[in-house]
C-alpha cells in the first residue's frame, strides 16, 4: 500500500497495490464520493424520520462511508439510532485508521475512529460500529440480517467479481428488509442486471455536485425514473449479470 493520494476534492485516499486501483475516485473525490454517491441517497430514501437504521458497509477499507454517514447525521441533528455492521477483511488497514489523514470533518469522531482503529468496535448510547476481519462472502453466508442499507463499496467488478454476481446480491438480499435499499458506485450494466434479477428496482443516482453517476437499487420503489432493464436486454441481447460460475 502506497502513501497517501490526494483525490479531486482534496481529501485523501490510499493506493491498494495487492489489487491495484485506489480505495476512491481520485476524480470525485474520497469524501465526496462517500457523500453523494452513499450517504445522501441513504438519508433521503431510507433515514430520514426512522428511529433505528442498520447499514452494511461493504467494504469498510477506510470507513469514509460509515464515518461521512455518522458526520451527515449529526449535521442533521438526528435522533434516532444508528448500527453498521462491515465486513472488512484487512486488518492492517483497519489498525492504520488512526493515523490516516481523514478530512477536517472528521476530527470531531476521532474517538470513534480510534476504537475502530484499535478494536474493530464503538457503542454508545445511539450508535453501533461492528467490523469483521472476514472474507465478505464467508461473512455474509452466516449473517441473518436485516439490513436497511446497503453501502456497495468494494474494489470494481473487473478487479473483485465475486463481490458484483448475480448470486452474491441474492445473498444481500436475503439479509435485506423488505425495502432495502442499495448504493453503489458502479454503473456497469452487468452490475445492474445482477440487481434487476434479483427483483431491486433500479435507478441512475446524479448527484448534484460535480460527482459523476452512480446506482441507486431498491427492493421497494422509490420516486424516481426507473431504469428500463428490460428494454436493456431487448435492446442488447448480450448484455447479461455476472456470475460465480
Amino acid at each position: 500500500m502506497s502513501n497517501n493520494v490526494i483525490t479531486g476534492d482534496g481529501s485523501q485516499t490510499l493506493f491498494c497495490e495487492s489489487v491495484g486501483e485506489h480505495y476512491h475516485s481520485t476524480k470525485d473525490g474520497a469524501f465526496s464520493e462517500a457523500l453523494y454517491k452513499h450517504v445522501l441517497p441513504a438519508w433521503n430514501y431510507r433515514i430520514e424520520g426512522r428511529k433505528e437504521i442498520t447499514v452494511l458497509d461493504i467494504c469498510f477499507g477506510l470507513g469514509y462511508n460509515t464515518f461521512a454517514l455518522i458526520w451527515y447525521l449529526s449535521r442533521q441533528k438526528y435522533c434516532g439510532h444508528l448500527r453498521v455492521v462491515s465486513p472488512e477483511h484487512d486488518r492492517a488497514l483497519l489498525s492504520s485508521l488512526i493515523d490516516f489523514s481523514f478530512p477536517d470533518e472528521f476530527c470531531e469522531f476521532a474517538p470513534i475512529i480510534k476504537a475502530v482503529a484499535e478494536n474493530c468496535r464503538y457503542e454508545s448510547s445511539d450508535l453501533l460500529i461492528e467490523i469483521f476481519t472476514v472474507d465478505a462472502r464467508s461473512w455474509l453466508a452466516q449473517f441473518a440480517g436485516p439490513v436497511d442499507i446497503v453501502f456497495h463499496d468494494p474494489f470494481s467488478h473487473v478487479r473483485n467479481p465475486q463481490l458484483w454476481t448475480r448470486e452474491y446480491f441474492a445473498q444481500l438480499k436475503r439479509v435485506g428488509a423488505s425495502d432495502l435499499l442499495l448504493t453503489t458506485y458502479s454503473t456497469a450494466t452487468a452490475v445492474r442486471m445482477g440487481l434487476f434479477e434479483n427483483g431491486f428496482h433500479v435507478y441512475e443516482n446524479r448527484p448534484e455536485a460535480l460527482v459523476r453517476s452512480a446506482t441507486l437499487a431498491s427492493l421497494a420503489p422509490l420516486p424516481l425514473a426507473e431504469i428500463d432493464m428490460q428494454l436493456k436486454q431487448q435492446r442488447n441481447p448480450a448484455a447479461a449479470s455476472l456470475r460465480d460460475s
